[in-house]
């Protein structure tokens, strides 16, 4: 099971960071649309507002799973090992309620969003895509964050999940 989070994490990442090179490279035709043509990209701030977030939201998973979150340990970086243990995996069971609970709300809000038949100002996309992009990233991260929370529990070392062992 690991190995399939490993796998499925990191091909959220890839997706993510595809999406994030996409933005990049219509933001700069836009802007050099914009200042050699007078023809901007329409719509290009809509886009990459729902791009960067689809984007973030594909690349949290691979960065929960590889602990790459800042954490701030000035005052645990003494305790023992044990407690260390304990406080990460309630760190990381704090971390999948919270991402389990903006997957569901973004889920949610996606359904009210396609109901309601909300569309962005300019190009008139459904507004529901943008929500509904958000919810298996944020899904996937809260797993991530709850095995992990297991893993310190049951004192089974993190390289097994990163992949290192």
């Amino acid at each position: 099971m690991l190995r399939l989070l490993r796998h499925l994490t990191w091909a959220f990442a890839v997706a993510g960071a595809t999406v994030a090179l996409g933005v990049g490279l219509m933001t700069t035709v836009s802007v050099v649309g914009r200042a050699f043509f007078k023809s901007p990209i329409q719509g290009d701030v809509e886009l990459t507002q729902v791009g960067i977030a689809l984007a973030i939201s594909l690349c949290l998973p691979w960065c929960q799973l590889r602990s790459a979150n800042i954490v701030v340990d000035f005052f645990t970086q003494r305790l023992a090992p044990p407690r260390r243990r304990l406080l990460d995996a309630a760190g990381a069971l704090l971390l999948a309620l919270m991402c389990a609970l903006l997957a569901w709300r973004t889920a949610a809000g996606a359904i009210a969003v396609k109901q309601a038949f909300e569309t962005s100002m300019i190009l008139g996309l459904p507004m529901w895509w943008a929500y509904a992009s958000l919810a298996p990233g944020l899904g996937l991260a809260a797993l991530v964050a709850l095995v992990q929370a297991w893993m310190h529990l049951a004192r089974r070392p993190m390289a097994a999940l990163e992949g290192a062992a």
